[in-house]
């Protein structure tokens, strides 16, 4: 069973169905408390996948995400671009998204400085992209439609072609309009790092380029607005009940998610097992 790291906080909400998506597809679970990382920070050595839930940690104050993205700078940082190098995928949905980039690990984190040495995080960039005020002023809570790319580098969406009914995901957020500069914009374009979009006449917030998440150079590393561990049964869809067999008999979209990246794993294993 691989094991699954979640990371919580005060304020962070959505933790529990991130492990239960990770315990679907076969994962080992647990939650450990980011004040607790920071003390102990070889404890996220110890694990093969993990997850930032979304939610309101530490109240949103400031800023959506900006108190723990600047607790994960000063404490674990480097373990996590550390635990990109050797294989580890890495979700962060919703305020994890808001988190991962205010704390420079996405969209491009710095180089790792390596597993000697002392504990100190390394030099994360500063933010080339940033997730706004949605453009309508308000906070959005729907179900919304979603494409992937054909080219994407993204492990966790790679091969996924979802259609219909099962291409919807559901979002809640105030602050989720993504933004970056035209080099930025392009770059991440050109390089399959756009790994999830909006259709096209359903975007909820003005993102550019309809642009619902992204991922670092590696491909490990995912940030997204919408909730994937939130659609991992056909019952949490709003149109269960009206859809036809034919229709919910697939893997729901944000099961398939978290599935991909458990295959990804298997398939950097060496022969004869990790």
């Amino acid at each position: 069973m691989p094991s699954a790291l979640v990371i919580t906080a005060p304020g962070i909400n959505c933790d529990l169905e991130l492990a239960e998506a990770f315990a679907l597809v076969g994962c080992e679970v647990e939650r450990i408390l980011l004040g607790r990382l920071t003390r102990q920070p070889e404890l996220v050595d110890r694990f093969e996948l993990i997850g930032l839930p979304g939610g309101f940690s530490y109240g949103d104050d400031i800023a959506a995400g900006r108190i723990m993205a600047q607790l994960i700078r000063a404490g674990i940082a480097r373990r996590l671009v550390d635990a990109l190098a050797r294989g580890v995928p890495i979700i962060a949905p919703c305020n994890g998204f808001q988190i991962a980039v205010q704390a420079g690990l996405l969209p491009d984190p710095a180089p790792s400085p390596g597993a000697s040495g002392p504990e100190e995080s390394p030099a994360l960039p500063r933010p080339s992209v940033a997730l706004c005020d949605n453009d309508s002023g308000r906070f959005c809570d729907r179900w919304v439609r979603v494409e992937v790319p054909v080219k994407t580098h993204c492990i966790w969406t790679r091969g996924l072609r979802p259609v219909g009914a099962g291409s919807m995901l559901p979002i809640a957020h105030g602050e989720g309009r993504f933004t970056t500069d035209a080099a930025t914009l392009r770059t991440l374009e050109r390089d399959g790092r756009v790994a999830l979009r909006y259709a096209s006449d359903d975007n909820p917030n003005g993102s550019i380029g309809a642009i619902a998440g992204i991922c670092d150079p590696t491909g490990r590393c995912f940030g997204l607005m919408p909730h994937p561990e939130r659609f991992t049964r056909w019952t949490q869809h709003p149109w269960w009940t009206r859809l036809g067999d034919d229709e919910r008999s697939g893997t729901p979209l944000g099961l398939a998610m978290f599935e991909s990246a458990v295959r990804s794993l298997a398939a950097a294993a060496p022969a004869g097992g990790r």
